[in-house]
């Protein structure tokens, strides 16, 4: 059937291509690569559904000088292995000159080997030899994006080349598809103005998202013991106990409400992290899924959920309410604690792991159940616990950017109405998403330890 209407975002145009694509799920010759930056949020998505690895083809468009949307051709490669596809026909209907034409691939060239290393830092793109190549982008418009990565892998020869697009244009698709060896394009609305008319949330998305959705599906993969056929940087932690165990689809029954969670369990964890996300944000949340995936490779079992339902999340002015109703999100998060001991006992000590609104509700959990034994927040606002900061008693590790000056103010004023033994930690150079290099990481280092510390020591 055609879709009548466009996506809520990427991550339910993701869930759609995956469907569409689920003959390739588990299988072990499946690769899914994103087109940054847009096509890697849906790229995510799929990769995880199918049991595939992720990586990215960097491709940089080629904008018509005065006219940067119109793409008068596209380049993508690895170093100086440079692919160029030319647009002849919009270079024909624009009459833009061939030194113009130089100008704009030089410039474009350097911000290729730029973006390459951004994403990928000193790790090697996956190998696609040989393997079945599914090839994402969030939308296909003019195809000159796709049409360049299409011919820098097919140098690699992998044994299948398919493009995944939740939204096209129908000739587009169709010129694509005569050098692809299949292509899903999941709708294809008559009469097609651009990708945005796919999407209701067609919100940029940044690099810091992008790098945060790979190193999670990288450390998601590396850490259940599967290999995507990449050497391996050096440096990298060794995981405590076994390798996790992911359990998709996992539903928290919470009063009248059934709330989405992924679980992860890593052998003999030490504790279980419960996330409670804030502001609109979710279970995919890619911050939040990478300070998981480090803690599942530090011994930690993570929790996370939407306290939001699907139809509650649906951008509305009473979305924008529930997002900043405490109460509910406190209630939420509680009774998935309530879920998680009735389900698994009182054995594994309970940590509540907040960021924005989300670090109010993990507090005022801290404080009505006994099973919770350390509250973090990353750049959170405990100061919307109100009264419940007095009755917190457990450890609380506060984790804020240098350069978000009003929260780091809200902070130290909830930190003094907290009885409990408090941190606040503030990572210099950072702002309110951790989106600076190497900030993300420091929050990590500081939970880990913070939580290690906890559990050493006779009250933990």
């Amino acid at each position: 059937m055609t879709r009548q209407e466009p996506y809520a975002d990427r991550r339910e145009a993701g869930r759609d291509l995956a469907d569409q694509l689920a003959e390739y799920a588990g299988r072990d010759d499946v690769v899914v690569l994103g087109l940054p930056r847009g096509g890697v949020p849906v790229a995510a998505v799929v990769a995880q559904a199918l049991g595939a690895p992720l990586d990215v083809v960097v491709v940089r468009k080629l904008g018509v000088p005065g006219q940067p949307e119109l793409a008068m051709g596209a380049i993508t490669g690895v170093g100086e292995d440079v692919v160029l596809v030319r647009n002849e026909r919009v270079l024909g209907h624009t009459g833009v000159r061939e030194h113009a034409f130089q100008r704009v691939l030089t410039a474009e060239r350097a911000e290729l080997r730029r973006r390459e290393e951004l994403y990928r830092g000193d790790r090697p793109p996956v190998p696609v030899r040989g393997k079945v190549v599914i090839l994402v982008d969030d939308g296909l418009a003019t195809g000159s994006s796709m049409r360049a990565a299409i011919a820098a892998l097919r140098r690699q020869e992998p044994a299948r080349l398919v493009v995944a697009v939740p939204v096209g244009s129908a000739s587009s698709c169709a010129v694509v598809g005569q050098e692809a060896d299949d292509v899903v394009c999941a709708w294809a609305p008559e009469p097609f103005y651009g990708v945005g008319q796919g999407y209701y949330d067609f919100s940029q998305t940044s690099d810091a998202e992008v790098r945060d959705l790979l190193a999670t599906s990288r450390a998601q993969w590396d850490s259940a013991g599967r290999d995507d056929g990449a050497p391996r940087a050096g440096g990298d932690a060794a995981p405590r106990g076994d390798r996790p165990v992911l359990e998709d689809a996992v539903r928290i029954p919470v009063g009248w409400a059934t709330l989405d969670a992924d679980l992860t369990v890593p052998g003999r964890p030490r504790a279980v992290v419960v996330f409670a996300h804030g502001s609109g944000s979710g279970r995919h949340s890619p911050r939040n899924r990478h300070v998981a995936a480090a803690l599942n490779r530090a011994g930690y079992a993570t929790l996370l959920m939407d306290l939001l339902t699907e139809d509650e999340e649906r951008v509305d002015l009473r979305t924008r309410e529930l997002r900043f109703d405490i109460g509910l999100l406190a209630t939420r998060l509680t009774g998935a604690v309530d879920w998680w001991t009735a389900e698994h006992g009182t054995d594994l000590p309970v940590i509540t792991f907040g960021a924005s609104t989300g670090a109010a509700a993990a507090l005022i959990t801290a404080a009505e159940r006994s099973a919770v034994v350390g509250v973090v927040s990353r750049g959170g606002r405990p100061d919307l616990a109100g009264g419940a900061l007095g009755r917190v008693v457990v450890p609380v590790l506060l984790v804020v950017g240098g350069l978000d000056h009003q929260v780091l103010d809200l902070n130290r004023r909830a930190a003094a109405a907290i009885p409990g033994p408090v941190e606040l930690d503030v990572v210099p150079g950072a702002t309110h998403l951790f989106e600076e290099p190497g900030t993300l990481d420091e929050v990590v280092r500081l939970t880990v330890a913070a939580l290690d510390r906890w559990l050493a020591s006779p009250a933990g």
